[in-house]
């Protein structure tokens, strides 16, 4: 990781032709195989791509290369990557940021808006679904699935709501919704169910 970072940074100070076309992409994901498959897709579809596995990483690297996009795992390793979603908005306020999850649902995605990404994507994305989302014009509405959510699908979605609403505390999400502790963790920790 190490290397990757003194890579993007020597990036940072040598501006190249295809830096002022405005497609820097900074790419924050704890999963390296992940992270790096990622950065060579997104290469080969013109960006200048800078990692980091981590918030520190990827604000560190922000800093110096002032990226026109960025694409951030909501989560890291103990850390919720919607939590430095505000920061790189403050660097540069025009910065394109998309969240990617396994763990996708309605209120993390309202969340992820709401700190100021725009737009959500569930895992597994491929990187043209991701180029899609990071290029999408404001006026463009999604379209709208003619499947209905299925039962476990919509359970689901509520016990996330809730645990959002809880600020992501298991304990007061399982009080909140009257159910064992070591249930809601399992439940938790468990991809979506499929529509």
């Amino acid at each position: 990781m190490k290397q990757n970072q003194n890579t993007d940074i020597q990036q940072a100070t040598e501006p190249t032709s295809k830096e002022q076309t405005g497609k820097i992409l900074l790419i924050v994901d704890d999963d390296q195989v992940f992270r790096q498959r990622l950065a060579l897709a997104m290469e080969k579809r013109g960006y200048i791509t800078h990692t980091a596995e981590n918030s520190k990483e990827a604000l560190t690297v922000a800093a110096q290369v002032m990226p026109d996009y960025a694409i951030v795992d909501l989560r890291l390793i103990n850390e919720n990557g919607l939590e430095i979603v505000p920061a790189l908005r403050h660097l540069k306020e025009k910065m394109r940021i998309i969240m990617l999850t396994g763990y996708g649902n309605i209120a993390t995605a309202v969340a992820s808006v709401k700190a100021g990404a725009v737009d959500y994507l569930a895992k597994p994305a491929d990187a043209d679904a991701i180029e899609a989302a990071l290029l999408q014009k404001k006026s463009e509405l999604p379209e709208i699935s003619p499947v209905l959510m299925s039962a476990d699908r919509v359970r689901w979605e509520y016990i996330q709501r809730v645990f959002e609403q809880c600020g992501r505390n298991v304990s007061e999400t399982a009080r909140s919704l009257r159910m064992h502790r070591r249930t809601l963790q399992r439940i938790l920790g468990k991809y979506a169910p499929k529509d």
